[in-house]
């Protein structure tokens, strides 16, 4: 699980599109019908320990909203794998600002989208 967390596969799973741009740079892609979203990223925090694998990304100017997202795998000592999300958004400056409402719902349907990409929350 922590190397598909850092592969990316919790987006991927959930229908997002990855492409490298460079260095810590990413642009996610969501498709829902006919709309293409494109969202720049960047990654700021990888973790790669023996028990706790995942990454944080923080958003670029053109993404819908501002803030950061982080995935990170971890399993307890019992031998449980865990799989921990945590966003921190508010607005994006510019046209974005006034759809935030509605990307607010499309954010909890791919938290859930999320869980479901490795098993969880089932």
């Amino acid at each position: 699980v922590g190397a598909g967390v850092l592969d990316w596969q919790v987006k991927t799973r959930s229908g997002f599109v990855m492409e490298a741009v460079g260095g810590d740079d990413f642009r996610v892609t969501a498709k829902v019908g006919p709309v293409k979203v494109v969202e720049p990223v960047r990654v700021v925090e990888v973790v790669d320990e023996s028990r706790r694998r995942g990454f944080a990304y923080g958003t670029l100017v053109g993404h819908p909203v501002s803030g950061e997202e982080a995935f990170i795998a971890h399993r307890s000592a019992d031998g449980r794998v865990w799989l921990t999300i945590r966003s921190l958004t508010r607005p994006a400056r510019g046209a974005w600002r006034w759809v935030f409402p509605v990307l607010l719902v499309a954010q909890r349907i791919y938290r859930r989208r999320y869980l479901r990409s490795f098993g969880a929350g089932r």
